[in-house]
């Protein structure tokens, strides 16, 4: 496939931990019963939080290099990131995401009236919808996305969803609230995934890190580092399958984008064959 032509989205369903996706992702556990997805069960970097863990995901750098080590270090990356790489090889970028992928890629500190709606061919994230509250509805964020998509046709559009995670922190990783947001949002991708694929998009859904029942993450216990990694198809290289754990490795996710996208990954995202 020459540069350019493909076309990805990921999917960041937030503090969605792999135990829970494999139970209650209807839709998307019925592709893989039918042999059209895989599913792989990723082990998320540490410390298990949001802001190191998207950076991990979008440069492939671990928080001892990249320095995004908590919650609280907003700033722009240092890092080349899938966003970087893109628009270098002058692919279109979109994001439909909570403010701190905004505050990592494009503009730091987030200004809500300024950042919210972003349209700027020159930034790393050209096209973005940004949104600032954890309970800002699942519906309307990925709504935001398909206007994104249908607009301005990005090569590369993430979607990063935080209603799992709020559920997850008020009422904990085992409850019925948790699992109720679980299958919403599973619904939302019955709807969109079958017409993304349908326009030739590669389509990844995974998270950043799990939630315990408790409604904690940021340890080292499975339940808040086990997350779902869905792709279609089989995973393009044998050294990107589970090691002996039975699990694959989260640094591996950026260099696994740019492969779908066609793109040279950065020096320092782990190299596969």
């Amino acid at each position: 496939m020459l540069q350019g032509e493909a076309k990805l989205i990921v999917v960041v369903l937030d503090g969605l931990r792999y135990d829970a996706a494999r139970k209650y992702l209807g839709y998307m556990e019925h592709l893989v019963e039918q042999g059209e997805a895989n599913c792989y069960r990723v082990q998320s970097q540490l410390p298990s939080l949001s802001r190191p863990l998207y950076e991990v995901l979008l440069t492939g750098t671990h928080v001892a290099r990249n320095g995004i080590t908590a919650n609280h270090i907003a700033r722009l990356s240092h890092e080349q990131s899938v966003f970087h790489l893109a628009r270098e090889a002058g692919l279109r970028t979109a994001a439909a995401a909570y403010h701190w992928v905004s505050e990592l890629y494009n503009s730091a500190p987030f200004n809500p009236v300024a950042d919210r709606h972003q349209h700027d061919v020159s930034r790393l994230i050209q096209y973005g919808l940004f949104y600032f509250e954890d309970y800002y509805p699942d519906s309307h964020l990925f709504i935001d996305a398909e206007h994104l998509r249908s607009t301005y046709d990005p090569h590369f559009l993430y979607i990063h969803s935080m209603n799992i995670d709020d559920m997850g922190h008020k009422h904990g990783g085992e409850s019925k609230e948790y699992a109720g947001s679980v299958r919403v949002v599973d619904g939302i991708l019955a709807t969109l995934v079958p017409a993304w694929r349908l326009q030739g998009y590669h389509v990844v859904v995974t998270s950043d890190h799990g939630m315990n029942a408790m409604g904690h993450h940021g340890g080292t216990e499975p339940e808040e580092r086990n997350v779902p990694l869905y792709v279609f198809g089989e995973l393009p290289s044998p050294s990107l399958m589970p090691d002996q754990t039975g699990a694959i490795s989260q640094l591996h996710l950026a260099p696994l984008m740019c492969h779908y996208l066609g793109i040279k990954p950065s020096e320092a995202m782990l190299a596969w064959d």
